[in-house]
Parts: structure tokens; C-alpha cells; sequence
């Protein structure tokens, strides 16, 4: 098996090597290097993740052998692999989270959101009732109270001209 793995890795090495020095020796039209590799350049993108180690390896090499060359002779299909192996989702660019992972996230946060409204409303209808200093008759109350005492007559509500609303909190 393994004898088997570095023939393949032999056949590969002398085909990249004859990809590059066919493509050195005279500009060729798009394609024509890449056709003598075993992973073509115009398809790396979706053979990537299928290859080995090895197999990325060698490519990744020979992309570097490309890209020593004067790049207005590259093709368009060597630059984009070169692009993408330099800077596509693979290795430390992968995606982090799965796809559909967000609508997850999204789904768990309602959730979550939902189950403390419930609480919420859930403790609120045992509450007691606000206490009765809270209702606005015993606010406005408090206000007749502050004035027969004659609370605070310089800038409070026993004060002339006072305008504002005294005790009274609710509308």
C-alpha cells in the first residue's frame, strides 16, 4: 500500500515538474500546462478538499514554480487556483460553524427570550397589588397634606407660583 502511494506521489511529481517546464518553455494557451497535471488548475477549487496532504502539497508547489514566472503569461485558470489556494476557505479559513448554524442561534435566543417572558408574567400575575400610597388619590391627597403644612414654601410645592406636579407620580 504504501509502496503503491509513493509510486503515485513519483508520477505526480514528474508530471507537475513536466507541467512547469512545458509551461516555462513557451507561453501555451489557458489549460495547456494544467491539462498535464493530475489535478487540473482550472478545477482545483472543487477537488481541494478531496485531495491529500501530499496531493495539496505538490500543487501548492507548483503553483509556486507558476507564480516565479512573469504573471501576464499565467492563464487565468493558474491564477485563480493560485488565489485560492493562498486565500480560500480551507486550513485556518475554514468556516468555523456548520452551515445553518445561525438559524440555530437565532432559533435558541426566541427560545430563551420566550421562557424569561413567561417567568416574568408568570411571577407578576402572583404578585400582591401595588400598595395603596401608589394610587393617584392618595398622591393628590398628599399634595392637600403638603399644603396646609406648608411644606417647603421657598421652591417647593408651597412656594408661589409653583407649577409642577407635587407628589402626584402617575399620569
Amino acid at each position: 500500500m504504501q509502496a503503491l502511494r509513493l509510486a503515485r506521489q513519483r508520477v505526480v511529481v514528474r508530471r507537475l515538474a513536466t507541467a512547469a517546464h512545458v509551461h516555462s518553455a513557451t507561453p501555451s494557451p489557458a489549460g495547456a500546462s494544467s491539462a498535464q497535471s493530475v489535478i487540473p488548475l482550472s478545477n482545483v477549487e472543487a477537488q481541494w478538499e478531496k485531495m491529500s496532504k501530499s496531493e495539496q502539497t505538490l500543487v501548492h508547489r507548483q503553483l509556486e514554480e507558476l507564480q516565479k514566472k512573469d504573471w501576464k503569461l499565467l492563464s487565468i485558470d493558474e491564477k485563480k487556483a493560485a488565489y485560492y489556494v493562498a486565500f480560500g476557505p480551507h486550513g485556518p479559513r475554514a468556516s468555523v460553524s456548520p452551515p445553518g448554524q445561525g438559524f440555530k442561534i437565532f432559533l435558541a435566543t426566541t427560545g430563551l427570550v420566550g421562557v424569561a417572558a413567561a417567568i416574568y408574567f408568570s411571577i407578576r400575575s402572583f404578585a400582591p397589588p401595588p400598595p395603596k400610597t401608589l394610587t393617584r388619590e392618595w398622591q393628590e391627597a398628599s399634595n392637600e397634606r403638603a399644603h396646609e403644612a406648608k411644606l417647603d414654601p421657598i421652591t417647593g410645592i408651597s412656594s408661589e407660583g409653583y407649577s409642577g406636579k407635587g407628589f402626584v407620580m402617575q399620569k
